[in-house]
């Protein structure tokens, strides 16, 4: 049958899912009812997640092999077979308590942190889908990844149940550091408002704001700031900006800073 992916809840489940068949309604995994257009499922979309409290052991042993977590999955890139679990599995825990459902594209690997995204290239055809991986095994010598139904279906590997695949991790996008340049702090209200229309004059073109916020003091100070400004090459091109300006060292703020 296809596969013998365990689905883990805990590392004690884990550990005894061998000796456990009871965990599951049914004794043999089995086909689930066909997916009349498997393109129109959504693939997910790999964003950054903090690590699942459950399924991330250090270490774990089952069938007897221990396996360790990898730190991270930067740069993961591995060839090997693929299978894909079924109906035995439907609607049970997967190791990081999330709910199996075969008409996900999801996925299971025995030392990937959960939750990864991974792109699965058959190498015989060319297909690949996206998975969530959210879950442990295979634990089959030789298969490196446990697919869903629905991925194994955009694969076209449903029939024979396994194939020889590429899997390689997708790093999702991180969101930029941001940055606000405080160009000056000054007592007089208005000298600070000539200021503020100045620079969004000349920076009207790069679309950045320049605001003015007064301190609580009791004589505040205007401080005039531009941004937030994406870290990288807009802010070294803001601060060229206004070198010619000669409004000395500014200042550049985190978030937190404000």
């Amino acid at each position: 049958m296809k596969s013998t992916a365990l689905l883990l809840t805990t590392l004690l489940v884990l550990a005894g899912c061998s000796s456990t068949p009871s965990r599951y309604q049914h004794r043999q995994d089995f086909t689930p009812r066909p997916i009349s257009d498997v393109h129109s499922l959504p693939e997910p979309t790999p964003k950054a997640e903090p690590r699942s409290a459950m399924g991330n052991p250090v270490s774990y042993r089952v069938f007897g092999k221990e396996y360790r977590l990898l730190p991270t999955a930067e740069g993961y890139r591995e060839r090997g077979q693929a299978s894909w679990y079924g109906m035995k599995f439907h609607g049970h825990t997967t190791s990081n308590g999330e709910i199996y459902d075969v008409y996900q594209f999801t996925a299971a690997h025995k030392t990937l942190p959960i939750p990864s995204y991974v792109r699965v290239t058959r190498l015989d055809n060319g297909k690949s889908v996206v998975v969530r991986v959210n879950d442990r095994g295979p634990f089959h010598g030789g298969r490196i990844i446990d697919l869903s139904y629905a991925a194994a279906v955009k694969l076209g590997m449903e029939r024979q149940g396994v194939a020889d695949v590429e899997v390689e991790v997708i790093s999702p996008a991180q969101p930029k550091a941001e940055r606000w340049v405080q160009v000056s702090a000054l007592r007089d209200a208005e000298a600070a408002k000539r200021l503020q229309q100045q620079l969004q004059q000349r920076l009207q073109d790069a679309g950045w704001t320049v605001s003015i916020s007064p301190s609580a003091d009791p004589a505040p100070l205007h401080r005039v700031r531009i941004g937030p400004v994406p870290e990288g090459d807009a802010l070294q091109q803001l601060l060229q900006e206004l070198q010619p300006l000669n409004l000395g060292q500014p200042l550049l703020l985190a978030r937190h800073q404000l």
